[in-house]
């Protein structure tokens, strides 16, 4: 059981195993991605199954103020978009990107195809997020960018001249949001780009999302080798109907719930065969002990009486990492999370975050500059902050119904990705409950 009190939520601790079917709503990743495809596309195209939160309402806000019109149904969850065939009419704007990190890196990409100035901003978090090496791409592009504060961040005017096209090199090992970026508008440039990734890409494949949603929207993109992406100019994508997939990331609080408890969750049509590669946390929890299975279009994860330590490179799947520090201590051995260092530049500074919070829980936690490891031993009843974080409020409510419960401050912070996780975790726990009623 959830109790919401005015600053905070009691989380209760499940005292049976957690067992249900659930459904998460649309992808974030994905229906970001769709609208900026759809955007640019020559057409009407509509978005099914599309996710409704902060984040993406941002998006569509952007891309209104951007000229392109964005229809949002969300009784029906779902866009409609007049694709602009690549070209932005307006010339002069101001755009606030909030604290979406996607947002801010897709739109300003796609900013820059235009003719004129704009100017960005967001949140105070977001004013600390690497925006410079984006930033320095586009300048090398013909843009001109103005900042207001400190160099490389936000707020800042652009200069928009649109995309010359040819060779583009971009650090790699930040986000791989700004890669994203430019591969998105590169066939509007005006000529061939060749994208040239310096460094190990970090969440590498977010980047393959995004090159095979490009040629599910038309425009074919050519990987000679791990660090080179050519994309062609000219093709433009097509106008269609798409459907969303639901959210790998948001899935993965159900199945830690599910493997921590001993129980068994099932997320309605998510499959291992996603697009999304957070999908494969499900892994992660399999080498803990968990059985993963498909059945009647849902994806299954059951938990073992107790699940066994793990030492694992979350560099591709970071946005779980999260998830998996907070079922750790549930495990029969140190759980020790690594290579994703690049989770100091989320919307809060996650690793030292997450440990500060689990400490408070009673977790023995060691930190190191790539991640962090945690050791076995229940939690006790705690009240954690979230760091207008959505991801730690989501998985420090995991931490606390795995163990004597938690007190989550800030619980509307959850809004910026997943705006109905009360009221679908209410259900998994009722579902859990009525389950061992009826074992009885």
């Amino acid at each position: 059981m959830t109790v919401r009190t005015n600053s905070s939520r009691h989380v209760a601790a499940l005292e049976r195993p957690a067992r249900a079917l659930v459904d998460v709503p649309g992808s974030k990743s994905i229906t970001n991605r769709a609208l900026l495809l759809a955007a640019l596309a020559d057409g009407k195209s509509t978005l099914e199954g599309a996710l409704d939160s902060d984040d993406t309402r941002i998006f569509a806000a952007c891309l209104n103020r951007l000229g392109i019109v964005v229809a949002h149904d969300t009784a029906r969850a779902r866009f409609e978009i007049a694709g602009a065939g690549g070209n932005i009419a307006v010339s002069d704007a101001e755009l606030f990107v909030g604290n979406a990190g996607t947002a801010a890196r897709f739109i300003t990409a796609v900013a820059a195809l235009g003719r004129g100035r704009l100017r960005f901003d967001g949140v105070a978090a977001m004013r600390v997020r690497p925006m410079g090496d984006l930033l320095d791409a586009l300048v090398a592009q013909g843009a001109e960018v103005t900042f207001e504060g400190e160099r490389g961040c936000f707020p800042f005017a652009l200069e928009a001249r649109g995309l010359a096209g040819g060779d583009i090199s971009i650090d790699a090992r930040k986000t791989s949001q700004q890669i994203s970026a430019l591969l998105l508008i590169a066939p509007y440039a005006r000529k061939d780009v060749t994208l040239h990734l310096l460094g190990d890409v970090v969440s590498e494949p977010y980047v393959a999302l995004t090159t095979a949603m490009m040629a599910a929207w038309g425009v074919s993109v050519e990987r000679s080798s791990a660090a080179d992406i050519r994309v062609g100019r000219g093709a433009g994508y097509r106008a269609r109907t798409y459907r969303v997939e639901p959210d790998a990331s948001s899935a993965s609080y159900f199945f830690a719930a599910a493997a921590a408890t001993g129980g068994r969750v099932g997320i309605r049509n998510l499959s291992l065969t996603s697009l999304q590669g957070d999908a494969q946390f499900v892994r992660v929890l399999e080498r803990m002990g968990a059985a993963v299975w498909e059945e009647d279009g849902a994806l299954f994860v059951s938990g073992p009486p107790r699940l066994h330590g793990v030492d694992v490179n979350m560099n591709e799947i970071s946005d779980t990492a999260p998830t998996l520090a907070a079922i750790a201590s549930c495990a029969d051995s140190p759980v020790r999370i690594r290579g994703v260092e690049h989770m100091r530049w989320k919307e809060t500074d996650r690793i030292e975050a997450m440990a500060t919070e689990l400490r408070r829980m009673g977790a023995r936690v060691d930190v190191a500059r790539d991640g962090l490891t945690i050791y076995p031993g229940p939690l006790t009843l705690a009240a954690v902050e979230t760091y207008d974080d959505h991801r730690m409020a989501m998985s420090l409510a995991v931490a606390g119904l795995a163990n004597a419960g938690v007190a989550i401050g800030d619980p509307d912070c959850v809004s910026k990705t997943f705006p109905t996780f009360w009221t679908v975790l209410e259900d998994m726990l009722a579902q859990s409950y009525e389950a061992g009623a009826t074992a009885r």
